[in-house]
């Protein structure tokens, strides 16, 4: 029986399952905690995640960050070393295979013995429980820039023990965001409270000088998700990992398409993770913002593939954020090469490098816009803390049973699958239908007014098939998904 609220895990409860998380494979027995810890003191500041996303930050600068990850040790380095040096990448990640993120190190392996036979990778990431301790150092001694783990874990325990001690800085996910999207019958409560023994991980690093970033998954499905709904699903984990310690958070946002939403987005997540924060007590943690490249299908042809990452790449920079994810031109055809990835690496590049300094932050449109989101997103955070009677772990799982969270097209059972989304008629992601979300009267009649609006110019009823024509727009060369 888990006994589930949003306080700091004591240290006999920590030590209880950390015994029980080191016994699940045989490189957990590598892991000391004191040795991590000095070992991080040890590194070039120049490594700290943290510190490079506080630097950016007050500079006003828009960092780039890949994704990448292949099975051997080697190779892994010589592709990161790539986008570094020829992707010009501000950031590095660490993308871990899918049997890890599912625990399955036993197959890992299996993958990796054949990787070492085929003489190419047989994984799609680098399985770094598997590689323990000492090979994640390699890794993070063979670059120059900060690490970060990008996995999809559901139970990230075991990963958090090695990677962390192994040098890397950064860490991506959480309870919610590396379970609803990704799993079917995994409770909810056991991933918020397994996520709860990673954050307080990283809080016992930071009480011992080391400050490790947390990313929660912005992007959640990737498929459409209005921005309330995400920005609600990343502050509340931003709330659990900071009553167990963690001091730098970075909110993510997916892309959408419209400039004015996405922009408005980016806006008000840092001031409503911020707002939530401080009025949990939160005031010492330092808030940063990620937008994700576009997370949808992609265009086959790479010139057009160029297009959709160089616009992600604009809606960075106009809306604010400290760093961007980037995607490459190979997206629609699967794992991409060193080369492919480094392209799309430099082509937000050069978008950066142009727009730095400038934003639409200010545009009128954009106001109103965030108003709109804020307004959607305390609805939902607000009932989510009545549910939990003020505490945010027990509110989270309840909102998720009442369908007061609800995230599009994710599989988990804990997750209601009754809101709709569609683009209107100017691309914006709105609502077609809104299952259980809090809204008032007045939002749910302006969602409805913006989808009249396209149903009429499209000569159409507004129904689930806008949602399908949208789903596929992008990838087809469009925003919003006309009738052909």
């Amino acid at each position: 029986m888990i006994d589930l609220r949003n306080e700091k895990l004591s240290d006999d409860l920590f030590y209880e399952i950390e015994k029980e998380v080191v016994k699940t494979w045989h490189t957990g027995a590598q892991v000391d905690f004191d040795d991590g810890v000095a070992y991080q003191k040890a590194l070039c500041p120049s490594k700290s995640f943290a510190a490079k996303l506080v630097e950016a930050d007050a500079g006003g600068k828009t960092l780039t960050q890949p994704r990448a990850g292949v099975a051997l040790p080697n190779e892994h380095i010589e592709l990161l070393k790539h986008l570094e040096d020829f992707g010009f990448a501000d950031l590095l990640p660490s993308t871990i295979d899918a049997y890890t993120r599912l625990n399955r190190y036993e197959d890992a392996q299996v993958g990796i013995d054949e990787s070492i036979a085929n003489g190419r990778s047989m994984l799609n990431g680098f399985p770094a429980v598997n590689h323990g301790v000492k090979v994640c150092r390699q890794v993070v001694e063979s670059v120059r820039s900060p690490l970060q783990v990008r996995h999809g874990t559901p139970d990230a325990r075991l990963l958090a023990m090695i990677t962390f001690a192994g040098g890397f800085t950064s860490y991506e996910g959480g309870g919610i965001s590396y379970n609803i999207p990704y799993s079917k019958d995994i409770p909810l409560e056991k991933t918020i409270y397994d996520w709860q023994w990673v954050n307080r991980l990283m809080g016992k690093y930071e009480e011992a000088g080391i400050t490790i970033n947390l990313e929660p998954f912005g992007p959640l499905t990737g498929t459409l998700v209005p921005p309330c709904i995400s920005h609600a699903v990343a502050i509340i984990e931003s709330l659990l990992a900071a009553a167990q310690g963690c001091k730098n958070i970075t909110v993510g946002y997916g892309q959408l398409g419209n400039i004015v939403q996405d922009v408005a987005a980016l806006k008000s997540l840092r001031k409503l993770a911020r707002y939530y924060l401080d009025y949990f007590g939160f005031e010492d943690v330092y808030v940063t913002t990620v937008l994700h490249q576009w997370m949808g299908g992609f265009p086959a042809d790479e010139s057009s593939a160029f297009g959709v990452i160089s616009w992600g790449a604009a809606a960075a920079v106009l809306g604010g954020a400290t760093k961007v994810i980037v995607k490459t031109p190979h997206e629609a055809m699967g794992i991409p090469t060193m080369q492919a990835n480094a392209a799309g690496l430099k082509a937000t590049k050069q978008v950066v490098n142009m727009l730095q300094g400038q934003d639409l932050l200010e545009l009128h449109d954009v106001h109103l816009e965030s108003g709109l989101i804020e307004m959607e997103t305390k609805s939902i955070i607000d009932k989510t803390i009545e549910l939990g009677y003020g505490d945010v772990a027990i509110g989270a799982v309840r909102a998720f049973e009442a369908g007061i969270i609800d995230i599009p097209f994710a599989p988990s059972k804990s997750n209601a699958d009754l809101a709709l989304p569609a683009r209107d008629n100017d691309g914006a992601v709105r609502l077609l239908e809104f299952g259980n979300l809090p809204f008032s009267a007045h939002v749910k009649g302006f969602h409805r007014k913006k989808m009249e609006v396209r149903g009429k110019l499209e000569s159409r009823p507004v129904t689930f098939q806008m949602a399908i024509d949208d789903i596929y727009a992008i990838s087809e060369g469009r925003l919003v998904g006309r009738p052909k």
